[in-house]
């Protein structure tokens, strides 16, 4: 991703927020045969407070993207959106962009034992099911632990620590406040490219201008 350093994003706590609110990640490598590119829900480990990460891709994904090897690039994309010059003020000349936020992760994965495969396995179903009526835990009849462990089997679990980063937060920040406030107004709204969760990123990006050490 080229960097601008008007758009940088450099706060831990903000990349971590992002990664959060968006597990679902684009997992790339470079295999033999050329670039290779797979979609799992990644999260941030719980026992750290940093940037790393842990998933499971399943069989044959390992292999494809050589998982333990080689560097892998895990991609997580935010709230993104188009943002029309009609936005802008008429007597500026402007064209049409696209707003958006993604932090990029980059280095050699960590291939997770079997223990701690299901200990991620059992976190992720438990943070998605947790929000459900009624709840399915993955040890929870009618699965059984024979189950459990044959789903186990085919996957395969990694932590990421990462050696490269690259995040980016392109939300407008180049404009003055009153331009701003009037595309946020617009995402707000309920026009053909009205986006609430690009508006409320945009807000929170813009209250960190306005106060920067709040």
């Amino acid at each position: 991703m080229r960097q601008n350093p008007s758009f940088a994003l450099a706060d831990i706590a903000e990349m971590r927020r992002v990664i959060a609110r968006n597990p679902w990640a684009t997992i790339m490598s470079a295999a033999e045969d050329g670039l290779v590119a797979s979609h799992y829900v990644v999260m941030l480990d719980e026992d750290r407070d940093d940037l790393t990460v842990v998933g499971h891709v399943g069989r044959p994904d390992d292999a494809i993207h050589g998982m333990g090897e080689r560097e892998l690039l895990v991609v997580f994309q935010g709230p993104h959106g188009y943002v029309s010059p009609g936005w802008y003020d008429a007597e500026t000349p402007s064209v049409p962009t696209w707003n958006y936020t993604a932090v990029h992760l980059a280095g050699v994965p960590e291939v997770l034992s079997t223990e701690e495969n299901l200990r991620v396995l059992d976190r992720l179903v438990e943070a998605f099911e947790s929000r459900m009526p009624d709840p399915r835990g993955m040890w929870e009849r009618p699965n059984d632990e024979a189950f459990v462990r044959r789903l186990e089997a085919g996957t395969v679990g990694f932590r990421l620590t990462p050696t490269r980063v690259v995040a980016k937060r392109k939300l407008s920040q180049n404009k003055d406040a009153a331009t701003v406030e009037n595309v946020i107004a617009h995402l707000e709204g309920d026009g053909a490219y009205a986006n609430p969760a690009l508006a409320a990123e945009m807000r929170r990006a813009q209250d960190a201008r306005v106060r920067p050490n709040a």
